[in-house]
């Protein structure tokens, strides 16, 4: 069993009902990886992924392995029939094989290159260890997703719901630099297996994400109009899908603002972190008792867990 998309889900309900109860004890299955390895390699930086997701595996039993695989690691060819005279030191076909003798679990962070769309989309760090490991193998953020914080995202909204069927608005916010689209392609695909929730999505015209992944998700231009009523308020910044990797637009008009915040139904505000204060959110905004940032923040140790958790089920 591998985790590398939202759509490894079969039911979004039943993992976020499993996920809330092991936060309510998180050490229950302390044995079930007892003699377990779990091998973390970050080719970008990382906070809460990585110590969310040690804990997580720690909270299981597991031993855990970490290498920062950009400063530490040799150079990576993932193209099959390569003459390597250039750069790339290392093979994919053996630095998968050889980091799956140490792990039982593989998990990857490689984030998007912003230059080529059809590398990005071809995910080719996670896609070489996908074909060549032989262990399971988990995202933790690649080029186009990142399915164990829109798991977490999951998590935070079903405890801070107040009513039956929710309004969410996943919201653009300007940005100084050129950021992926993995966050928002995830949530907007965790979205959509959400079937008791209202869900729109705003952003500048040009700003759309790739259209197969919004499928027919309500996309509206004016941020006003989206946030009217609104229950959650998710700003996450991406940069531009159709001139790729560029920056198109700054507005600082699309700030989320405590003037924003008052269309709202009393809305709870939500960000993955880090965040960038007075480009995506005032502070105002973010240091308010409707933030929930913090929160979001600690339910990654237990989507991470749910994940581990599984596999290990799996692979008894």
């Amino acid at each position: 069993m591998n985790f590398i998309s939202i759509q490894n889900i079969d039911s979004l309900d039943k993992w976020v009902k499993q996920a809330l109860k092991i936060k309510k004890n998180p050490l229950k299955n302390k044995k079930l990886g007892k003699n377990k390895t779990l091998v973390m390699l970050f080719f970008n930086s990382s906070l809460r992924t990585r110590l969310s997701t040690q804990k997580a595996a720690t909270n299981l039993g597991m031993n855990v392995m970490v290498m920062n695989f950009g400063s530490e690691g040799w150079t990576l060819e993932y193209e099959d029939g390569a003459i390597m005279n250039q750069g790339a030191s290392e093979h994919i076909k053996e630095a998968a094989a050889v980091v799956s003798q140490y792990a039982d679990i593989i998990a990857i962070r490689a984030f998007a290159g912003l230059v080529d769309k059809e590398k990005d989309n071809a995910e080719t760090v996670i896609s070489g260890f996908l074909k060549y490991a032989s262990v399971p193998v988990v995202n933790m953020e690649s080029a186009t997703g990142h399915p164990m914080q829109s798991l977490a995202d999951a998590i935070t909204m079903e405890e801070h719901k107040t009513k039956h069927r929710p309004k969410v608005v996943l919201t653009w916010a300007p940005h100084p630099r050129s950021l992926p689209q993995a966050v928002p392609n995830s949530f907007v695909e965790m979205m959509q297996k959400q079937t008791e929730m209202d869900f729109v999505i705003t952003h500048p015209k040009g700003y759309e994400l790739n259209p197969e992944i919004t499928k027919d998700s309500k996309i509206e231009y004016n941020q006003d109009k989206a946030f009217e009523n609104a229950d959650f308020i998710y700003a996450k910044n991406w940069s531009n899908y159709k001139e790729y990797g560029k920056i198109t637009n700054s507005d600082p008009k699309w700030t989320v603002s405590a003037d924003k915040m008052k269309l709202t139904n009393n809305a709870k505000f939500m960000h993955c972190l880090p965040v960038r204060r007075y480009m995506i959110v005032t502070d105002e905004v973010i240091d308010s008792e409707n933030s929930i940032v913090i929160e979001q923040a600690n339910n990654r140790t237990y989507s991470a867990q749910l994940v581990l958790q599984k596999i290990l089920e799996n692979g008894k």
